[in-house]
């Protein structure tokens, strides 16, 4: 960063840091002790749709990569799209395999990054749930580097429960790199898992 830069008050971008994601495994424990959240076995990587051959062929390479996997249990990777026209590339495993379901996550931000389509990556999310039907997703921004906790409200309406996502944000500190700006905090409406 330049002195201008500086003097504009520009900022770099902070670049993307796929290694982030294997943090999830320790913050799951720590936020089961504090929270009572478990791993639902639900994992997705969100990214604009893109036309083209090339995107379309990046989609069957990352399916069929993570369907090859012989420990995989659960149904086979599937390709959805929510209601506001992202695409979400969504991997089911048993709840006790959050490790695995964290590489497969890695594994479609860095086939879609090394493939060209790092600018069409937005997040990646893995869900948790309670003994009381909560659902709550620690969501990745691809593009921060970041991890924010998104806790939707049962029901048809879009309400979320901001308390819980303040009380696993502070739980998480030490764990996760969190997200401090909470205008970052995206509603993902619809997400798989959620």
């Amino acid at each position: 960063m330049g002195l201008l830069d500086i003097l504009l008050g520009r900022t770099k971008p902070v670049a993307p840091d796929l290694d982030q994601l294997f943090a999830l495994p320790s913050a799951a424990v720590t936020l089961e002790a504090a929270a009572g959240f478990t791993p639902t076995g639900v994992g997705a990587v969100c990214f604009a749709t893109v036309e083209g051959a090339a995107f379309e062929q990046t989609h069957r390479e990352v399916q069929a990569l993570l369907d090859a996997d012989a420990d995989r249990t659960g149904p086979p990777v599937e390709l959805t799209q929510d209601g506001y026209g992202y695409s979400w590339l969504v991997s089911r495993r048993s709840p006790g395999q959050l490790p695995q379901l964290v590489n497969d996550l890695h594994a479609v931000n860095s086939s879609m990054e090394i493939n060209g389509f790092g600018p069409q990556l937005l997040c990646s999310l893995a869900a948790f749930g309670d003994e009381r039907g909560r659902r709550l997703g620690l969501v990745y921004l691809y593009k921060r580097g970041t991890f924010y906790p998104f806790a939707p409200l049962p029901g048809t309406a879009e309400r979320r429960d901001s308390a819980l996502e303040l009380q696993v944000k502070a739980a998480l500190a030490s764990d996760l790199r969190i997200e401090q700006d909470l205008s970052r905090w995206f509603p993902v409406w619809g997400a798989p898992g959620l």
